[in-house]
């Protein structure tokens, strides 16, 4: 097995909640719980913290994280990756998003186990679910995914893809977890975005609109809740103390 790090891009400034990173759950900070399930899988062997901003590196520093600091202009966490894993020594890197404390680590290891297995040609594997009902497929902040039939991803968008006009339709949702061969991390940071990439805020739309292949691992639909604001920050605290009653 190739040597795997997960790298977890967190900042600050996110537009609509700012300070995410940081959010308390259950007294430690939202990046904690999304190291914590990073460290519960079985493929992963190093995990770090990349980030821009003081506050986050301090807080790693007190939680014993190891953090890798970057510059603060990327438009994207995989371009905040494509800079932190010049100095990661690894073959494979996973991105966990910082928003996605309650992920599940088997699809950790099953976006690496797929990569691992696939031929070259995939540069990168991107974990999905199915959608259980009609309210989360028309949320827009859930992002969907069409894919052809070899499992790669041939659209992402945040509206209902594929719209049912006629039977009902099986969505996936997208999840905020690749893992990338090391060389598509630097050809993704090289590629410009793409007219889709930048209506949608998708970032895995530019390997898709410049023609390289995303190959999709259907996972469980579990409990996990991307925070993406404060009222889901309130259903994740709610979900983790349930857990523990």
């Amino acid at each position: 097995m190739p040597n795997v790090a997960a790298i977890i891009p967190c900042r600050y400034g996110a537009t609509r909640f700012p300070g995410k990173p940081l959010a308390d759950i259950n007294g430690k900070p939202m990046m904690w719980h999304v190291f914590q399930r990073a460290r519960e899988t079985q493929r992963v062997n190093d995990i770090y913290i990349a980030t821009d901003d003081d506050r986050i590196a301090q807080q790693c520093e007190i939680l014993d994280m190891p953090v890798i600091r970057t510059r603060s202009s990327h438009p994207t966490g995989t371009d905040r990756i494509a800079e932190a894993v010049r100095v990661v020594d690894a073959e494979i890197i996973v991105n966990v998003q910082g928003d996605e404390p309650m992920i599940d680590p088997r699809a950790i290891d099953a976006v690496i186990e797929a990569l691992v297995e696939s031929s070259g040609e995939v540069l990168v594997t991107n974990g999905c679910h199915a959608i259980s009902g009609s309210g989360d497929a028309i949320d827009t902040n859930n992002v969907k995914v069409v894919c052809d039939v070899s499992g790669n991803a041939l659209a992402y968008s945040r509206l209902p893809i594929p719209y049912p006009k006629g039977d009902a339709v099986r969505h996936l949702r997208q999840l905020g977890l690749y893992a990338f061969r090391r060389d598509a991390l630097k050809l993704f940071s090289s590629l410009e975005p793409g007219p889709l990439e930048r209506a949608e805020s998708v970032e895995m739309l530019r390997f898709v609109e410049h023609g390289h292949k995303v190959r999709m691992v259907e996972v469980e639909s579990g409990n996990d809740i991307p925070v993406d604001t404060p009222t889901d920050l309130e259903r994740v605290r709610q979900a983790m103390m349930q857990r523990t009653a």
